[in-house]
């Protein structure tokens, strides 16, 4: 908004939650920048509780202080910057690694680190030598595969499959791992029933990030350019984890990657979801013809009672106007997938679609209706809406909906458990 201060509201509340963290754990929050916590501090002008808490903010925000009275985590971490061969002290990772380190120290660091920084710096670990010990791999791997840390962490499946897809020089033991986690990251996935088919996109377009790209938007109402944050994940990453994942657990799935044309694959649903994601992902490129899958269908005489997409949307070979002979030689201005679909759907009356966009634009490929539910996005919350509709064809929107608001307001528990997954 152009604002220079937070206002007195908003600093109000700001300063009384900073107050309440306490000073070992602000500096632990003091990581990161655009803002910093130290910005954030400056804004907000927090009146310390204790002599420990304002020394601390002293230190953060470099006014003087008593280093007396500096909470012992801060201490520790001064007398390791001046002599690094001592022990390491249990702070962030970003830290210490601002710091020359050996062999050792980041051996350390690895046995201390946190499940989400063991997985995202396997590479980094391997590159200062730790991965050599033995020892320090089977912790390593052990800690990978705990189900409580892996729930803890709330590791999305696709952090777990790029970790996966670069770990290629690790040790076994480490890819072992991360394959395991997936295993467990991905138990939850409902069993559905009927028969089922996963539409995964293979086209040239399914290669972007998922999150965007890193292109710069127009400048802003303050004449700044903001860059998005793209992601190593692809939207075909998506696709694939997506289909695998069902086919696990769903183990009659029809898998049908498509571009231009269906392509043909043969999938073990026993195997592992890493393999049997790799394998989809490399089911080749080219144009985008989502209406292919459905086409395949109503030819086969397959009678679908879900059909999943996991696409972006972007299918440009099958969107003109086209005389289709199917419709008695009448042209329409619906989508091919749509066209289709109508076909399909008087064969099998009570067939739904799920068409998950991974990176929602200004359009799509079918509309929303009672038996059509568009995603955007993904998550691991995307399993349980694709349940939640096969099984009964509500959708969270209709449920969110249904809440009576004339009634008191219910408590925070009962809202989080109906909007859960939104």
């Amino acid at each position: 908004m152009g604002r220079k201060s937070l206002g007195s509201a908003p600093k109000s509340l700001v300063a009384k939650w900073l107050e309440s963290r306490g000073g070992a754990r602000l500096f632990r929050d003091s990581v990161g920048n655009d803002p910093s916590l130290v910005d954030v501090i400056k804004l907000a002008h927090p009146s310390p509780r204790t002599p420990a808490d304002k020394a601390a903010i002293g230190y953060l925000i470099g006014k003087p202080y008593d280093p007396e009275l500096l909470p012992l985590l801060i201490r520790d971490f001064e007398a390791w910057k001046k002599d690094p061969s001592g022990p390491i002290p249990d702070v962030p990772f970003l830290m210490l690694t601002a710091s020359p380190l050996d062999t050792k120290a980041w051996t350390e660091i690895a046995r201390q680190a946190s499940w989400q920084t063991i997985r995202m710096n396997l590479n980094t670990f391997e590159r200062h030598g730790v991965l050599k010990d033995k020892a320090t791999v089977k912790i390593l791997a052990d800690r990978l595969r705990d189900p409580d840390e892996i729930k803890r962490a709330r590791v999305f499946p696709y952090q777990l499959l790029v970790a996966y897809r670069t770990a290629t020089e690790l040790p076994v033991e480490l890819s072992g791992a991360l394959q395991d986690a997936m295993e467990v990251a991905t138990s939850n996935v409902p069993v559905i029933d009927g028969v089922i088919v996963v539409a995964p996109d293979s086209s040239g377009s399914m290669d972007n990030p998922v999150t965007g790209s890193h292109d710069l938007t127009p400048p802003n109402a303050m004449g700044r350019n903001w860059r998005s944050s793209a992601s190593k994940v692809s939207c075909r990453d998506v696709s694939a984890l997506i289909a695998a994942t069902i086919l696990r657990k769903n183990p009659g799935t029809i898998v049908l990657p498509f571009h231009e044309v269906v392509v043909p694959i043969r999938l073990n649903p026993r195997d592992s979801v890493m393999t049997i994601a790799t394998q989809i992902k490399n089911c080749g490129s080219g144009g985008t013809s989502c209406s292919t899958v459905l086409k395949k269908l109503n030819d086969d005489g397959i009678k679908p009672d879900l059909v999943v997409y996991a696409s972006d949307n972007e299918s440009w070979i099958d969107t003109s106007h086209v005389f289709n002979p199917r419709f008695g030689g009448q042209s329409h201005d619906s989508t091919a997938t749509m066209r289709e679909w109508e076909i399909l759907r008087h064969r099998a009356p009570k067939a739904k679609m799920v068409c998950i966009d991974s990176t929602p634009n200004v359009s799509k490929q079918a509309p929303t209706r009672k038996e059509i539910l568009n995603v955007g996005g993904f998550s691991d919350a995307v399993f349980d809406v694709l349940a939640a509709f096969a099984k009964d064809g509500d959708s969270w929107v209709s449920r969110i909906e249904s809440i009576d608001v004339s009634t008191p307001v219910p408590a925070v528990a009962e809202v989080s458990a109906a909007t859960e997954g939104v």
